[in-house]
């Protein structure tokens, strides 16, 4: 009898409930190693009325990547697109799932209407600064951080 190996396509899917967001926690660790689901539920209590939502490539269903975005509007731009919390399975990296997340972002945010999509990323971050660069994405100002209370991190 012979074996037959059928691989699924992946796919892209917006998570927008609370119990889809959790149930990729373990993917959300590959950015938040020690994040508990208590602190995950309670941030994304807090973020979803924001318009947060995250947007998964999944194969079958196993969650490779992930992202958070929510839209906003500013003075300087106008309504935005903002990336948070880009985070692709290091066993999946450099094999296009980043390029899948980004791609889906930016029909999202033309099909909202947004001027721009903007992220933050660590300065020592150099891995993720190469990638922003190949998709297009560039410096355009500092963020600067006045930290009050280190503890509450996400770490």
């Amino acid at each position: 009898m012979s074996s037959i190996s059928i691989k699924m396509a992946l796919q892209v899917r917006e998570l927008t409930t609370i119990e889809e967001m959790l149930m990729q926690i373990d993917t959300i660790r590959f950015l938040y190693p020690n994040i508990s689901s208590e602190k995950y539920q309670s941030f994304l209590v807090e973020m979803l009325p924001h318009n947060y939502i995250q947007i998964g490539v999944f194969e079958n269903d196993i969650c490779l990547g992930i992202t958070g975005c929510w839209s906003a509007t500013k003075l300087w731009t106008g309504k935005y697109l903002e990336i948070d919390n880009f985070v692709v399975n290091p066993e999946y990296r450099s094999k296009g799932i980043g390029k899948m997340l980004t791609s889906y972002i930016e029909q999202k945010a033309q099909h909202l209407g947004c001027s721009s999509i903007v992220l933050d990323a660590f300065t020592g971050n150099f891995g993720a600064h190469r990638f922003y660069y190949n998709q297009g994405y560039y410096p355009k100002g500092f963020h600067f951080v006045k930290v009050l209370d280190e503890n509450k991190f996400t770490r």
